[in-house]
Order: structure tokens, then sequence, then C-alpha cells
């Protein structure tokens, strides 16, 4: 007799079909799935085989393990082999229209004989009877659904002794052929809609579900128009063909009619029969019995097809199982049961205790907050991550079963703060690459500028000292004193200018002082002349930062910004000057609500001569200046502005960025 593995994997996941949707999660009765990269697989030694995430995955990235090749392997290589046909059958091939169809479609497989599970179903029943009559005060769980007997050896390990010492129905079917057909060497596939069969017993050689048996007919294109009619062989069921619905045992045990008879409660549906364990194990259902279907009745089995009706399928095994009764010899099965009533369908369970020791608060805590949680309103509760509460989501991380970014919430919010990040660093990036174009452009400017302010230092030098030999040489009523006075003027404009343009080409020297920066910036203010219709504004996030800066040049930084601030606004406005205290760094930002700078000209504002004021009124060596100060204080200077007050607030605003320490620069 070939064996089946019960520690073989009967459930598992296609990775590149799974869309991470969390279905499976939410309905595992058992929580036997685990999320590991954004990936959901089965936990073989925590699942039930129940097959419900088979049934709902909606992607086929759950599936089973299909033994299709070993049954057809078993056809070809054996001499007898049995189809042991599960009583649901007429639930699931509703095109055929008479039994005896069925049973030819599989013989043509190459089955020698077909049998009913449900002859096995009529043992089991009576043995329940039998002792439920002899233990009325002790408390049993049906043990006949292997997903069930499976969920209480690995889930509720202390209601192993509570199981009943009872075989299955597809047990008592092998045992009984095993002793039918002792003097042959049979092999046994059972064929039903169950997935935990495969895994359940060592005395079934293999076991196939109705889906699987569809397969192999189509690809042997068997049907009912070309195969012979032929009958179930004996042993012949009775009313054990109910048994895959619900109350099905109880209808067996002939005691659903007895509507009083409340020592019995059935439960089917993956939250209804663990809803009746939690119970059971609390004491809650004492001197009560449990007969427990993990799917909602076997006629809607994950190896059934999907999409079928309950109820419908419930109505075609009614229907056959009145016909087979109206039909059922029942001296011929009374003799049946009377022969193989003495075949031992005791049986053993032993614990598999999978249950992990909860999580300490402070661990479970912890998970919350990663998820954002750090408080009851932050628990939503929604679910989405597949388990019922985010507690339950957080003790599911800790123990490594899930994954922070699961929580729906938590993966909206991040994904705003991403793309809030990345609009943040386009911004960035934008202004870098203008902020790099500016530089390779006034690096040449620089260069040209130190050329012209080296090589007119000189002449401008001879020029204001011999204007002034003249002016001293010249009688005090010469006209040519105005000329002369002119001439000295001129030339010291001119070195002005030169002035600025060394500074702006980095060629003056750096002198630092450590210097509180809020009181230098309020001081700013009293060298200028501030109109009566401009508001000034200073503020700081820290009373005092103190920095190492050129009070001299800062001062002349500071004072062309703030007039040219003034000038943007001949209406009034406000003029802000905020300071900001960056650990290593600090900034200074110049605000103003003036008319702007245009486009068009943002990238010219610090090349030398470059201005927008009339003639006679500006230079072009202001912003330049600032330029040059900026880069050799080794700090950053940059501009925003806007025009259009569609796009937000009309004004202008340059930003320094300076270290707080720096050295001497020659």
């Amino acid at each position: 007799m070939n064996t089946t593995s019960t520690d073989k994997i009967l459930v598992y996941t296609v990775k590149d079909r799974c869309r991470v949707c969390y279905t499976c999660v939410r309905e595992c009765p058992v929580k036997a799935i685990r999320i590991i990269n954004g990936q959901a697989e089965v936990m073989p030694e925590r699942c039930i085989a129940c097959g419900n995430c088979v049934n709902i995955c909606s992607q086929g990235a759950k599936t089973f393990n299909k033994q299709i090749t070993e049954v057809e392997s078993l056809l070809k290589n054996e001499d007898f082999v049995i189809a042991a046909v599960a009583p649901s059958f007429p639930a699931e091939f509703t095109e055929i229209d008479e039994t005896s169809e069925f049973v030819g479609m599989l013989k043509e497989l190459g089955f020698k004989r077909v049998v009913e599970v449900s002859f096995g179903a009529d043992l089991v029943a009576k043995k329940y009877k039998t002792l439920l009559g002899q233990n009325t005060d002790k408390s049993y769980i049906s043990s006949d659904c292997p997903a069930v007997v499976a969920c209480v050896k690995k889930h509720h390990p202390e209601l192993v002794p509570s199981l009943i010492p009872i075989v299955s129905p597809m047990v008592a079917i092998s045992r009984v052929l095993y002793e039918k057909y002792s003097n042959k060497n049979i092999k046994i596939v059972f064929i039903g809609p169950c997935i935990a069969k495969k895994g359940e017993s060592e005395e079934v050689d293999n076991s196939i579900t109705f889906t699987e048996l569809r397969q192999m007919l189509m690809s042997r294109n068997i049907n009912k128009y070309n195969i012979k009619p032929s009958e179930f062989d004996p042993p012949y069921a009775g009313k054990g063909s109910v048994f895959p619905v619900s109350h099905g045992l109880l209808n067996t045990m002939g005691k659903s009619a007895d509507i009083t008879d409340c020592s019995i409660i059935v439960a089917d549906g993956k939250k209804n029969f663990i809803d009746a364990l939690s119970e059971f194990e609390k004491g809650n259902l004492k001197n009560k019995h449990l007969e427990l279907l993990c799917c909602d009745g076997c006629i809607m089995g994950p190896g059934m097809s999907k999409n079928g009706s309950r109820l419908n399928r419930r109505n075609r095994i009614s229907n056959y199982s009145r016909e087979k009764l109206n039909k059922l010899n029942l001296a011929t099965w009374y003799d049946q049961m009377q022969k193989y009533k003495s075949i031992d369908l005791s049986r053993e369970f032993d614990s598999e205790d999978c249950r992990i020791n909860k999580p300490s608060d402070e661990a479970i805590n912890y998970a919350l907050k990663r998820m954002g949680k750090s408080s009851p309103e932050d628990h939503l509760n929604c679910r989405a991550c597949g388990y019922d509460t985010c507690r339950l989501h957080a003790i599911a991380i800790v123990n490594g079963f899930a994954e922070v970014e699961m929580c729906l919430p938590y993966s909206i919010e991040r994904m705003h703060q991403t793309i809030s990040n990345l609009n943040i660093s386009n911004e960035k990036l934008a202004n870098a690459r203008q902020a790099l174009k500016q530089s390779e452009k006034l690096a040449s400017m620089g260069q040209l500028s130190a050329g012209i302010a080296h090589e007119l230092n000189n002449p401008l030098g001879v020029i204001s000292m011999y204007s002034n030999i003249l002016k001293e040489e010249a009688n005090p009523d010469d006209p040519i004193l105005e000329d002369l006075d002119l001439i000295v003027e001129q030339a010291e404009r001119c070195k002005n200018i030169v002035g600025g343009l060394l500074n702006f080409a980095r060629k003056n020297q750096v002198k630092p002082c450590k210097t509180d920066m809020v009181d230098f910036c309020r001081h700013s203010f009293n060298s200028l002349i501030i109109p009566d219709n401009i508001e000034f504004q200073i503020e700081s996030d820290s009373s005092s930062i103190n920095a190492d800066i050129d009070k001299d040049q800062m001062m002349q930084v500071l004072n062309n910004l703030e007039k040219n601030a003034i000038d943007a606004m001949p209406d009034g406005g406000t003029l802000k000057v905020d300071i900001k205290d960056l650990v290593d760094d600090f900034e200074i930002i110049i605000s103003d609500t003036g008319s702007g700078i245009e486009e068009e000209n943002m990238d010219k504002i610090f090349t030398p001569f470059f201005t927008t004021k009339g003639i006679g009124k500006g230079t072009g060596m202001g912003l330049p200046l600032v330029y040059g100060i900026v880069k050799m204080h080794k700090g950053q200077i940059n501009v925003v502005s806007n025009t259009k007050s569609e796009e937000g607030d009309i004004g202008t605003k340059f930003i320094i960025r300076l270290p707080k320490i720096i050295k001497a620069i020659n």
C-alpha cells in the first residue's frame, strides 16, 4: 500500500501571480499566510489545508498539490485500482443525468471498481451514535472533517482529547475495501471536494479533487455519450449520501428530526467553526457535542468547481439521496452493515501545537508606532491588511507573519510623503540646475571682471593722483577747479566700480569676527531711510545666533538687498528679514512684496552692469557685489521671485545661507 505523507505541502503560492491584495490573509481562518517582501506565502506548519485561500484568490496565485500524474500512473501500471467517490459528486457533475453515466466514465478511465464513500459514512454515523449515547457526560468534537481536525491539533491542542476517536468516512470505506478485496493487491484513489483529504491518511494511495477528475476526463475526451453506463459497486450506501451537507451527520445518525435535542451543535463555514472551537475551549459549551465542517458543507469544498450555487448543490444532494433511498434494498444494506460492523474504526490523535507565545505589550506598541498608530484614535481597524484589528496586525508583524507596509493608511501616508518629497527634490534639482548655469556664467564673468579691475586700477590711480595735484596747484578762483573736481569725482566712482568688480571676482579678503547675527540684522535697518508706506519686520527662530562674518562686507550685502527691496515697492509694502538657525549654518531671508523680477531676467541679476533701474539710478554692481561677498564667506545665495498673482504672492525673496564658522580667506 502506497503512503501519502501528512507532511506534504498541500497548499502553496504561485509567486508570479500574487498581486498582494491580502485577501488570502483576510480569509484564512488560522492566519497561515505570511507576507515576506510583499509576497504572500503559505506556512505549512500552520496551514490546515482548508483551501479557502484557493477559492477566493482571483489571480490563481493560491493552488494545491495535484495528483493527476500519480493517479494516471496507477491506472496504467496497476491491475486493480478502486475509486472511492465522495457523496458530494451529484453537486459537482450537474450535467450528468444518471449516476450510471458518471460511474461509466470513471470505469472508462481505468478504475476496476467504483464505490461510494457514503457506505463508510453509514458505518461512521453508527459508531458516532453509539459513542455519544454511551458518553452522555462528555463533550466531543466531530473528527470527520480533516481541516477541522488539523485546526484542533495545530491551533487548539488542548482540545485534542475531545476529538471523537473515530476515522472519517473516507478511511472507513478504505478499511472495508481492504477487507473485501483482501485477496487482491488493490490501490485506492479517493475522489472528492476536499484538499485536506490529500494529507489525511496513509490508508489511501492517492486523493484527487472533482476538478482534477474533470481535467482527467477532458484530457481523455471521456463524456457520457461515449461510455458504457455502469452502477456503483458494493457495498451500497444508505443515508450516508447526505453526509456532505450541513446537519448531514445528524441525518445519517437519525437525530435531525428531533428539534428539541440540543446536545449537538452544528457549525459550518470558516468563521463559524472557529467561533465554536473558541467557545468550546472556554468551557461555554459543556455537555455539548460539536458537528463541525470547515467549508459551508462539503458541497462548497475547494475541490469543487467555482461559482456553484450552494442551494442548488444542496438540492441536488437531497434529490439524489431521496431517489437512492427509495431504490435501496434495506435488507441488503443491513446485511452489509452487519458484515462490516466489526471493522476497527478507531483512531488516535497527536498534538501538533504551532501556537506562538503572545508578544510583549512593548513589542506590540512599537510595531503600532511603526505603522503611525501612536494612540487608540489611530486604530482604524479597516481590515485592509487582512487582520481584523490594528493590534492583531501589530502582533503578526512582531511574529514575522506580516509587514508594516500592509497597513493601507500607513502606505497612503507614505505615498503622500514620497510625492511631497519628490516634488521638493524636483524643485531643488531645478534650482540646482539654474544655479549651476548661473555659476558657470558668473565664473567666466568673474575672470573677465578680475582682468578688467586689474587693468583699470593703475590708470585710475594715475588719473586720481594727477587730478589732485592739479587741484593743489590751481588758483582758488581758477574756473578749471570745477572740471578737476568732476574728474576726481568720476575717478572715485570708477574706483568704487572696480572695487565691486574685485569683490565679485572674489579677489578681496574676509576678516571674520564673531557676531550676533540677530542684532547685526536688526542694526542693518539703522542705516536705511525707510518710507512711511513700507512696513519692516525682523524675525528669528532663536534669540541669539553667533557666527563668523566680515561685518563691513556683510553690512554691504544686507544694505544692498534691503535698498533694492525698498526700491521695488514704490507704492508701499512689507520688507521682512527672517533669520533661521540651522545647527552648523544659518540663513538670512530678505523678502519684499514688490513687483518681483521677470522670469527672463532671473539668470542675469548677478551679472555685472545689468540693471532694471532707470538711467543714472544704478550701476548694476550691487547684486554682483552681494554675490561675491557671499561666496567669499563660503555661502550660497538663491533668489525666488513671482510676478504673477495667479501663481501666489507677488514679490522677491533672497535666501542667503552661510556657515557659522569660517576661516580668514586671503
